[in-house]
């Protein structure tokens, strides 16, 4: 029991002490990083850097924009070439049964008897 008191004892002092210095070093660092910060050759440097990443985030953007465009041509090409015919003399049937632009809700006796006809 003793043991457990001088411990507790001494983590208390240990942290009071450690927590007083511990907050001069901080100041000191953080002192230390706003000069790093305020010189002149880091805030060239991170402009930089800021402008190359505008430049790749523009580029990374556009090729996105292409590549969406093309996948929904890649699909608009597939979809209009399925309902077209499916390969077994079948014209319109498509890979879902729906021949032509008949949608499903058009077929569904509880979407036509409530009147929700899309």
């Amino acid at each position: 029991m003793v043991s457990k008191v001088s411990f507790l004892i001494g983590l208390g002092a240990g942290y009071v002490l450690g927590a007083r210095s511990g907050r001069e070093r901080y100041e000191q660092i953080a002192q230390k990083a706003q000069q790093v910060w305020n010189n002149p050759r880091v805030q060239e440097k991170a402009g930089q850097a800021q402008q190359v990443a505008q430049e790749k985030a523009g580029q990374a953007g556009q090729l996105a924009k292409d590549k969406v465009g093309q996948a929904g041509s890649a699909v608009k090409e597939k979809v209009s070439s399925t309902s077209t015919s499916d390969g077994d003399g079948t014209a319109g049937a498509g890979t879902h049964g729906y021949a032509g632009t008949v949608s499903p809700a058009a077929t569904d006796p509880v979407a036509t008897s409530a009147g929700n006809l899309p």
